[in-house]
């Protein structure tokens, strides 16, 4: 029996793939606007908070794509790390420099990255580092790729063979941050800590990373991942389910092999099995 989409299906698929073509050019052009700020900047940095930087690049990427996006989808909503927005059921969120320290220290470990998130259901997930010229893209329930490679979560299932990264937020205690990462190299881990959770977490949907831990991230930081990680057949924790939209929470992303004692090392719950 041959089985048809409803007309509102068909054009919700539609307005997918509009907005996936159109997530993939943005993403780039908001690649050749840090790159250039990155290669051709002349002023410092300026300081949101302890440990908080920002550089006029952000605020340039992140005008960039507020714009693009407002000129495209004009109802859909916006919320970027610079300035904020509206929560709507169809929402694009990003952060137009997440590794802004490494940026600001001449390290050119950084990216852009956007999420378009529609009724609760990240969509979309695009990260995307200039310097090296590595798109992560992702779309839900099609798989995730770089650079049109299609991408595939790390087989490791031997801690002492595992490679993780754990990122540092002030918004936890620093006691908590080091009672975790002692649990996590007591099960025989290597972790490391590259300064920019969205990277971290597409190296784990390519395989680079076994998994990706923080405490607590903000969702600019890590929405695209987390549907990278998924698409690519890791296991995360359930971000969106616990508000974190609105507040923000602890992330986990993990290859299967390595997820529940990555869970029980961290306190961090994973998604339930669908």
């Amino acid at each position: 029996m041959t089985v048809h989409a409803t007309a509102t299906e068909a054009t919700i698929e539609t307005g997918l793939d509009q907005r996936e073509v159109f997530c993939r050019q943005i993403a780039r052009s908001a690649g050749t606007v840090a790159l250039d700020g990155f290669t051709n900047r002349a002023a410092g940095f300026g300081m949101k908070g302890p440990q908080d930087f920002l550089t006029e690049t952000d605020a340039a990427v992140e005008r960039h794509l507020k714009a693009r996006i407002a000129e495209a989808f004009p109802e859909d909503g916006f919320l970027g790390e610079e300035t904020g927005g509206v929560i709507k059921s169809d929402i694009w969120v990003v952060d137009p420099i997440d590794g802004t320290a490494n940026f600001a220290r001449d390290i050119p470990h950084f990216c852009i990255a956007i999420a378009f998130v529609s009724n609760g259901e990240i969509e979309l997930g695009a990260i995307y580092n200039p310097v090296l010229d590595e798109l992560y893209f992702a779309r839900r329930g099609q798989g995730a790729t770089r650079n049109g490679k299609k991408l595939s979560v790390a087989g490791t299932g031997n801690f002492d063979a595992a490679c993780v990264e754990f990122g540092w937020s002030n918004r936890k205690s620093n006691a908590r941050y080091l009672e975790v990462l002692s649990n996590i190299l007591e099960r025989g881990a290597n972790v490391r800590r590259g300064a920019s959770g969205a990277l971290g977490l597409a190296y784990v949907a390519d395989g680079r990373s076994d998994a990706y831990a923080e405490l607590h991230m903000h969702p600019w930081d890590c929405l695209a991942g987390l549907l990278m990680v998924k698409e690519a057949g890791g296991v995360v924790a359930p971000f969106l389910a616990l508000d974190g939209l609105t507040q923000g929470g602890a992330v986990l992303a993990a290859a299967p092999g390595v997820a529940i004692g990555m869970s029980e090392a961290t306190g961090i719950a994973l998604e339930a099995a669908r």
